[in-house]
């Protein structure tokens, strides 16, 4: 895979490989954009070559497989230039109308809608009731939140550097059956047969009701390929500590959801816009987001800061601002470490007192702290 200095245009000379975005959408409203720039050719000359490679992109997980195209398993849900198909499992299926493929200079936009983490939450917990939970929250919920832990296993690389391993989700059986079904059924789990629904009895088969994936073609909405997706929330998603050493049950370490992912074959290559300026903005995004006149609320000297207001789930957002949110949770979740190892370690003030006689210290001791 190769990118520009920018991070935003991808190619490849090799087989189809994926890239994704660095951050994920977890619940609400988002939309990004691809613009082919080297795929199915426009105008084909006789006897010239049908296309200078090949795109595919759409929204992929953690466990997604970035060494196959988006789509390839059932961790990613992708769109093909080819006729326009959509992908899921490896399963191309017919999308577009027929004979209409994904041309260099077209631009695809993608929109995904996902329930609220609370309801999500319910689902994964086998709490979740049809007829009590219909309608999911329009705002986030502030009444419960997400439970992040982000476990590093701490180990020396060339015996003097102090580095951390972050926990990896690898791919779950049941999910694997899902896209390579044995036609012995009954000699699965039970509820195997069953195909995946809220109400599932394996976890890693429920689906998020509300939940989808639109697809946009130079600002014109071609449709709705993929409704009803997978659940992420831990235990749908698993670093189990069977298959690494140290990891937790149920760990969710923040960075599960889904991310924009393109995949290129041979030659192919794509731009993506994260926003908030796009190229063909669709119809329910607020004209104003990225505005550089966007009006400054002022207040006056002693007055209380105004309070945020919510943001409602259903509101279409660029997925930019998602990488805006995620900073922001990393700094509350360092401060949340920072106090929870502050009460490990006895919730002492350490911090001396101006002026306080001083403790004469060692050379060895003095040595030790500047080694460290």
């Amino acid at each position: 895979m190769f990118f520009d200095q920018t991070g935003l245009h991808v190619t490849s000379d090799h087989g189809f490989r994926m890239a994704r975005a660095n951050i994920a959408a977890r619940e609400g409203r988002w939309y990004w954009e691809c613009k082919i720039t080297r795929g199915c050719i426009r105008d084909k000359g006789a006897g010239g070559p049908e296309s200078h490679g090949h795109v595919r992109m759409g929204w992929a997980r953690r466990e997604a497989s970035r060494d196959a195209p988006v789509g390839y398993d059932a961790y990613s849900y992708g769109l093909r230039d080819v006729s326009g198909q959509k992908v899921h499992m490896s399963r191309p299926k017919e999308f577009f109308s027929p004979a209409e493929d994904i041309l260099e200079g077209d631009v695809i936009g993608l929109e995904i809608q996902l329930p609220s983490e609370h309801l999500h939450r319910k689902v994964v917990q086998g709490s979740y009731n049809p007829a009590v939970d219909l309608n999911d929250e329009i705002i986030r919920s502030t009444s419960e939140g997400p439970n992040i832990v982000r476990d590093r296993i701490p180990f020396r690389f060339q015996t003097t550097k102090l580095c951390f391993e972050k926990f990896d989700y690898h791919a779950i059986k049941e999910l694997e059956d899902l896209m390579n079904p044995s036609p012995m059924v009954t000699a699965g789990p039970v509820g195997s047969a069953e195909p995946p629904n809220p109400n599932h009895p394996v976890p890693c088969l429920r689906t998020l009701p509300g939940s989808y994936i639109k697809i946009y073609k130079n600002g014109v909405l071609m449709g709705t390929p993929f409704t009803n997706l997978l659940a992420f929330l831990p235990p749908a998603s698993s670093a189990n500590s069977k298959v690494q050493e140290g990891a937790r049950e149920g760990l969710d370490d923040g960075s599960l959801g889904y991310y924009p992912a393109v995949s290129v074959f041979r030659g192919g290559a794509a731009e993506v816009n994260f926003g908030p300026k796009f190229w063909y903005p669709p119809p329910g995004l607020d004209s104003s987001v990225g505005d550089d006149n966007d009006d400054v609320v002022m207040v006056d000297v002693g007055d209380p800061p105004p309070r945020a207001q919510p943001v409602a789930l259903t509101k279409m957002r660029p997925a930019s601002e998602r990488y805006d949110e995620q900073i922001a949770e990393d700094i509350v979740f360092d401060i949340i470490d920072e106090v929870q190892f502050w009460m490990q370690d006895g919730g002492q003030v350490i911090d001396r007192v101006p002026n306080a006689p001083q403790r004469e210290e060692s050379k060895d001791a003095k040595d030790v702290v500047m080694e460290d």
